[in-house]
């Protein structure tokens, strides 16, 4: 699929997915996309976590609610840090949000589906909080978003 294809076919994807794991070195490949992302003066804000153990997968998903993604075989945990970048600029939202992006063209490119999840990760009940806390995340990072991967059970549709 080229870039165009790719962007075409992306789709934020809330729906059900079948239990299809996702290869290894699938999750490598999205991950290196947007870990290629450009970063504000190269400061490398953003750190994934690639989880698709079912066992971590279902203590990610007590956490998380409302529900959403729980049933995709594989998510990709976004982190960020706040560093300053240039005078008392930080550029983190912008880098992860490229990283993010990339990821999401990734996953469209390979035939899996996702969706940008990180209203309820960071608003006020902190559930990204919740989820660092499962993987070990140390303290300097922010766990801001998640994507789930997987395959689609049911069809996607464009939006209008």
């Amino acid at each position: 699929m080229n870039t165009l294809d790719a962007i075409a076919a992306r789709r934020s994807y809330r729906g059900k997915y079948h239990p299809t794991p996702v290869p290894r070195e699938h999750l490598t490949a999205i991950m290196e996309a947007g870990l290629r992302a450009p970063s504000g003066c190269n400061k490398q804000t953003t750190n994934l976590i690639a989880v698709d153990d079912p066992a971590v997968l279902a203590q990610l998903h007590q956490v998380i609610q409302p529900p959403i993604g729980n049933t995709a075989p594989a998510m990709i945990c976004v982190l960020t840090r706040p560093i300053i970048a240039y005078r008392d600029r930080t550029y983190y939202v912008q880098d992860y949000a490229a990283a993010i992006e990339n990821m999401l063209l990734a996953i469209a490119d390979f035939g899996y589906e996702s969706c940008w999840i990180e209203g309820h990760v960071t608003d006020v009940d902190r559930i990204g909080d919740q989820m660092a806390r499962i993987l070990g995340v140390p303290e300097e990072y922010q766990l801001v978003c998640f994507l789930p991967v997987g395959v689609a059970e049911e069809e996607t549709i464009a939006p209008k």
